[in-house]
C-alpha cells in the first residue's frame, strides 16, 4: 500500500505491514450514519461502492466515516450527528433537518456501502470532494482519500491533487451512474489500489 501527501513534494510514501482488530464494531457504528443529507433536500447524492481487499475481494466488516461540504462549498458547524436518547442513553441517529456533512457507515455482509449525502461544493483551488476515512482488517492505522463526483471536466483538470497522482487520478474519481448515485469501489491494495493520502 502506498500513500500520497497531499503537501509534500514526494509522491509516494510505504506504508508498514501489520495486523490488528476490527475492535471497532462495538462502539464506532451509530443508526443512521449513511443519512447524511436532510430529508428531502433536492441536492441529494447517494455514493456507493465496496470495500475491497487486496484480492479482490470485499470486506464485511469494514467501516468508513465521510465527510463533505454543502453545496455552497462552505464547511457545516452544526453539532449532534451521535444525538443521544437521554432516557435510555442510547443513539438516537440525526434530526433529519440539520447538515453536519458527516456521516459513519459499515459495510454489509457483501461489503457495499453507501451514502446520501448533499453533493459537495468546491473549495479553494479543488474540485468538489467528500473525505473518506477507511477503518479495515489488517489496517493498523486507518486511511484517508478523496471521493470527486464527475461533471466538471475543467476543475478536475485543473484540480492540484489529482494533477500530482497522474495515471492513478481514476482511482479517486466517481463513476456517474444517472439520477444522482455515483459508484466509488475503495481498493485497499492490488490493481487499481485507490490513491491513499498521509496528513502530517
Amino acid at each position: 500500500m502506498t500513500l500520497i501527501d497531499p503537501g509534500s513534494p514526494e509522491q509516494v510514501l510505504p506504508t508498514p505491514s501489520h495486523t490488528v482488530g476490527p475492535f471497532y464494531g462495538y462502539a464506532l457504528p451509530f443508526r443512521g450514519g449513511e443519512e447524511i443529507a436532510p430529508l428531502g433536500h433536492p441536492d441529494t447524492v447517494t455514493v456507493h461502492g465496496y470495500v475491497l481487499d487486496g484480492a479482490g475481494d470485499p470486506l464485511p466488516d469494514a467501516l468508513l466515516e465521510v465527510w463533505g461540504p454543502r453545496p455552497d462549498g462552505t464547511v457545516p458547524r452544526v453539532d449532534g450527528a451521535l444525538r443521544r436518547d437521554p432516557a435510555t442513553g442510547g443513539f438516537l441517529g440525526r434530526n433529519g433537518v440539520e447538515f453536519t456533512g458527516w456521516g459513519r457507515i459499515q459495510t454489509d455482509a457483501n461489503g457495499h456501502w453507501y451514502a446520501r449525502t448533499l453533493r459537495p461544493g468546491a473549495r479553494g483551488r479543488s474540485a468538489p470532494y467528500l473525505s473518506v476515512c477507511v477503518f479495515a482488517r489488517g489496517l493498523l492505522v486507518h486511511l484517508f482519500t478523496r471521493v470527486y463526483l464527475p461533471g466538471d471536466d475543467a476543475a478536475l483538470a485543473a484540480d492540484p491533487l489529482l494533477t500530482r497522482v497522474g495515471d492513478r487520478r481514476d482511482t479517486l474519481i466517481a463513476e456517474d451512474e444517472g439520477n444522482g448515485t455515483y459508484r466509488f469501489d475503495i481498493r485497499l491494495q492490488g490493481e487499481g489500489e485507490t490513491v491513499f493520502l498521509e496528513f502530517q
